[in-house]
């Protein structure tokens, strides 16, 4: 018989949250939280704890994901999708039962929204509800669940069009950026993120013995009718492509307007998280450590990418000039990894979401503080994704790829002019700070690409040839 361990791994091992994907993976253990449903009703509802072992060379860096888990004492017709497995279970008195992933599971999620929402304490389970100034959102009790189809890192429910319960998967012990982050924006009545309904945090027993402690989800005032940045900027490009003899501010999707509206809510929600969460400096000999980080990457990047090494000598240029820099740099808590997709555009303007930083760093590098710049360099190389990727279609259309990094250009300055006007500063006079934030990205972006969607390659690869002069 199929042990319940193989059979989770089984599940996981299909699941696009499940980060350990092209490498051999093996379920450890599992652990359990105690019940969130009440006692003798089903379906009987907990958290569920799964250990694998990390990539090669990194084995003894367990890996910890969460899998909330509902148990059935019959099969459910409609949930096969999120069938962990089944098997006796000796805390349900050794009963047959039927398990799922209790996120898509209408019948169990409502544990989850009754405990945010009235602040339950359960053994080992935390559930924290947020409220900003003007606190105005209410979800009601019998709001019905919905798993969002979009591909993540995390899962993701809408209650009733009201509320997003983010459920992150990876957990690391510590404070969550995003929780952090966002929480303390609500608290101090920031109207550029979505309001914070609630959190939730939650202990694991630790591998190789003890407790660790974080955060386990997020509740926020869901943004209906809002279009993602992604989505919004695309669409004025196909605009601009299908009309390839005007220039982009004569299309009647010119998207310049809203880059510069973006711009400035991106200066505000700067603004506002140095005045919320403090500030430090950077000294120069900090910013020596910082761009040899960046060598280090460029070199493992261009061993792996043949295709990146011509244009390697031209982008250690900038980590150069940045070591060479010789100035003390500002720094604050930042998104960390800023882009279109990471933006929605509202009846109300621009509002900033998952400020949990890029997935593959570790939870201290991602509440580091930072410079304002890596924000602004990730979304100005967003604006060129966005403008390139489409170009597939016109293969060898000179007038078109004429139009993209027209398009690209436009905007990227429109940015720039909205987030100086609220900053006080222009982004752009900081070349040698933007100029390696640009090149660092970029390498980033070539790797990503690499490894996961090699027909797009192209985009920063041209992007490199650009910055580094070739």
């Amino acid at each position: 018989m199929t042990s319940h361990l193989d059979q989770v791994q089984s599940f996981c091992a299909n699941q696009r949250w499940f980060g350990e994907k092209g490498h051999d993976v093996h379920v450890d253990a599992m652990a359990t939280s105690v019940w969130l449903s009440d006692g003798g009703v089903w379906p009987a509802v907990r958290i569920g704890f799964v250990y694998c072992a990390g990539p090669p060379g990194a084995e003894n860096a367990i890996r910890v994901y969460q899998l909330p888990l509902s148990y059935h004492r019959e099969p459910v017709d409609n949930l096969g999708h999120a069938l962990v497995g089944d098997w006796v279970d000796p805390d349900l008195g050794d009963t047959q039962v039927w398990v799922y992933d209790a996120l898509h599971d209408k019948a169990a999620t409502p544990y989850w929204l009754d405990a945010l929402t009235h602040g339950r304490r359960l053994d080992g389970l935390e559930f924290h509800p947020v409220h900003s100034p003007d606190h105005t959102v209410v979800v009601p009790d019998d709001a019905q669940s919905l798993v969002l189809t979009v591909e993540q890192s995390n899962t993701s429910l809408v209650f009733g069009d009201i509320a997003l319960l983010k459920v992150f998967r990876r957990l690391e012990p510590g404070s969550n950026p995003g929780v952090e982050i966002e929480s303390a924006l609500t608290e101090a009545g920031s109207e550029l993120v979505p309001e914070v309904l609630g959190w939730a945090r939650g202990s694991w027993p630790r591998a190789g013995g003890g407790t660790d402690t974080g955060e386990l989800a997020m509740m926020t005032a869901f943004q209906k009718n809002a279009t993602d940045g992604w989505a919004y900027a695309t669409t004025s490009v196909r605009d601009l492509y299908a009309e390839a003899d005007l220039h982009a501010e004569e299309v009647g999707g010119d998207f310049a307007g809203e880059s510069h509206r973006l711009g400035a809510s991106t200066a505000q929600v700067h603004n506002e998280l140095a005045k919320t969460l403090g500030t430090d400096v950077w000294e120069p000999e900090q910013m020596v450590e910082h761009a040899a980080a960046m060598q280090r990457r460029l070199d493992k990047a261009s061993a792996a990418i043949p295709e990146l090494a011509p244009y390697a000598d031209g982008l250690r240029r900038a980590f150069t000039a940045l070591a060479e820099y010789g100035q003390a740099v500002p720094v604050q808590r930042i998104h960390g990894d800023f882009h279109l997709g990471q933006v929605l555009r509202t009846i109300d303007g621009w509002k900033l979401i998952d400020f949990e930083g890029e997935p593959a760093k570790s939870l201290v590098e991602r509440r580091a503080l930072d410079t304002t710049i890596k924000d602004v360099a990730g979304m100005l190389r967003s604006f060129d994704y966005a403008a390139r990727s489409l170009l597939a279609d016109h293969q060898g259309d000179q007038q078109i790829a004429y139009r993209a990094t027209e398009w690209a250009d436009r905007n990227r300055d429109a940015f720039c002019d909205g987030y100086a006007e609220v900053a006080g500063a222009d982004p752009r006079d900081q070349k040698v700070l933007l100029s390696a934030f640009l090149a660092d990205k970029v390498i980033y972006e070539t790797l990503y690409e690499a490894r996961n969607r090699p027909s797009w390659l192209p985009i920063p690869l041209a992007a490199a040839a650009q910055l580094s002069g070739d």
